[in-house]
């Protein structure tokens, strides 16, 4: 079972591993939801601390597989982590288009958690990934923009603090979810 939870704006905490995994935290997230985690930032940190992953490549940490795959020449990266068998890819912001290389490096995804961004973008993004499972997060401020709401087929659906993977992903169709704080 995997849980995913909002920690405010389009920072994620996973339990499902080891160690929760944290993802994207903002200036705003609290320091005791970072202690003993697993924690992956969109941007490269020259000298990482602990279990802090901010760089482009693979890495295995706390029984998580992780591929950080870099935007921007490494200036920005998103992630792929493999929890209980079950791949998500982590976007990172600002939304941009991927090349073929950048789809190969992520293969198949199970869950596809995708940010505030341009809702066009945001379409194609979650036509490319064709995840089993796709989770809305808020921008920083908690807004959430209704255009991609629709996009995806997530208008009307109910805003969850807190989602849990507890069965197997549908065969067929997508589930949605919308997570904010």
């Amino acid at each position: 079972m995997i849980t995913f939870s909002s920690l405010g704006g389009q920072t994620v905490k996973c339990l499902g591993g080891d160690k929760p995994l944290v993802v994207f935290p903002g200036k705003s997230t609290e320091k005791s939801a970072l202690k003993d985690a697993v924690v992956l930032f969109s941007t490269p940190e020259e000298a990482p601390k602990g279990s802090t992953i901010s760089w482009p490549g693979e890495y295995n940490l706390a029984g998580i597989s992780i591929r950080g795959v870099g935007h921007k020449e490494g200036q920005q990266v998103s992630y792929v982590a493999e929890l209980d068998d079950v791949r998500t890819l982590f976007l990172s912001t600002p939304l941009e288009d991927w090349t073929d290389q950048q789809l190969a490096l992520v293969g198949e995804v199970d869950v596809l958690v995708v940010p505030q961004g341009d809702a066009k973008l945001v379409q194609k993004l979650v036509d490319e990934f064709d995840p089993r499972m796709l989770v809305i997060v808020s921008d920083d401020s908690g807004k959430l923009d209704p255009e991609i709401l629709k996009s995806c087929g997530a208008q009307g659906k109910e805003h969850v603090s807190e989602y849990k993977l507890k069965s197997s992903l549908p065969a067929e169709g997508r589930e949605v979810v919308v997570l904010t704080r």
